[in-house]
């Protein structure tokens, strides 16, 4: 395929869908993501499109954003497998929100297998997810239905969040940085996550690379309130995701990359590189984490949290086991 074909067609995709992965451009073309990236930066050149970090978007800068046909289509195969290391954090018999937003979508349907589970929820699309489990109870919030991205927004939705206490936030957004931390191009959308963030004790942000790195109009989620950071292997040859992760892990963030093997992210309490794992990486906690402002108590530690590695009920066997000595 000559180049300009090449061009219209990564065109014609982005046209169609709103936002594409370099993945799936490349994967259609059938070229390589080296090629496709020169491409779209050549077709950026021409003002016929934006590149986002991993992908390319239709023109509009800060304040555009794609709605939830276009964001489906975008990045799948990563944000699957974020959604099934996201619901590892999740414990039986636990009270959790859960923010609008497609891969948010994912790891509710892994949660409708979690017994005993409690899920607030401004998303009809979770809500659905959730809607015939038999041991999950689903709490909507109030307010106008955004049809966008099937979410409920205003200050309908933030007043029902008063008042609320729960463990755990899983939010998702259009970008993460270091320096600001997760955003999203729309107002009435980043103040309901705001809401969201204030109920619960923890925050865990659901990003996949595309996304890292990335910076949008408002802030949802100041970085030094994220607790966890779930994540998919960048490509070897991103070195700005790479670069974002280090720089987020940096701040005390704790990392979890999710179906990747080979290179490394973060630092360990020596500054040693964390090796990658296959399925899960964690990068520790480097220091104290700020509290969530109004959140009764401290924060769980890392290793207490992480439920991969010896599951829930590794703690009070060892006590017990010490009470019998």
């Amino acid at each position: 395929m000559f180049a300009a074909e090449r061009r219209q067609l990564i065109l014609e995709m982005v046209r169609a869908n709103g936002a594409v992965s370099l993945r799936e451009l490349a994967r259609v073309v059938q070229t390589s993501e080296v090629t496709v990236r020169r491409d779209v930066r050549a077709l950026e050149a021409e003002g016929l499109l934006d590149r986002r970090h991993g992908g390319a978007v239709l023109p509009g800068g800060f304040t555009r954003e794609s709605g939830f046909p276009q964001k489906s289509h975008l990045a799948t195969a990563e944000k699957t497998a974020i959604a099934d290391l996201a619901a590892n954090f999740v414990e039986e018999g636990e009270a959790i929100v859960v923010g609008a937003g497609t891969t948010t979508q994912e790891l509710a349907r892994r949660l409708a297998r979690v017994p005993g589970l409690t899920v607030v929820t401004n998303s009809l699309l979770v809500a659905q997810a959730l809607a015939h489990a038999n041991r999950v109870e689903v709490v909507m919030t109030g307010g106008t239905l955004r049809g966008s991205n099937y979410a409920l927004v205003g200050s309908g939705a933030e007043q029902s969040l008063h008042g609320l206490r729960v463990s755990r936030a899983f939010l998702s957004g259009s970008g993460l940085t270091a320096e600001r931390g997760l955003s999203t191009s729309n107002m009435l959308s980043a103040s309901v996550d705001r809401a969201l963030v204030q109920a619960a004790a923890e925050v865990v942000v659901l990003a996949d690379h595309t996304k890292l790195g990335t910076d949008t109009m408002f802030q949802t989620v100041p970085t030094d309130l994220i607790t966890r950071l779930v994540t998919d292997e960048p490509p070897a040859h991103d070195d700005r995701a790479a670069t974002e992760l280090q720089a987020l892990a940096d701040q005390g963030v704790q990392i979890a990359v999710a179906g990747g093997q080979g290179g490394s992210v973060g630092a360990g309490p020596g500054g040693d590189a964390v090796p990658a794992r296959q399925q899960r990486r964690d990068v520790p906690l480097p220091g104290p984490r700020r509290q969530v402002p109004g959140a009764g108590g401290q924060l769980r530690s890392a290793s207490a949290s992480m439920l991969g590695e010896q599951g829930p009920g590794a703690e009070r066997a060892r006590v017990a086991d010490l009470r019998r000595r």
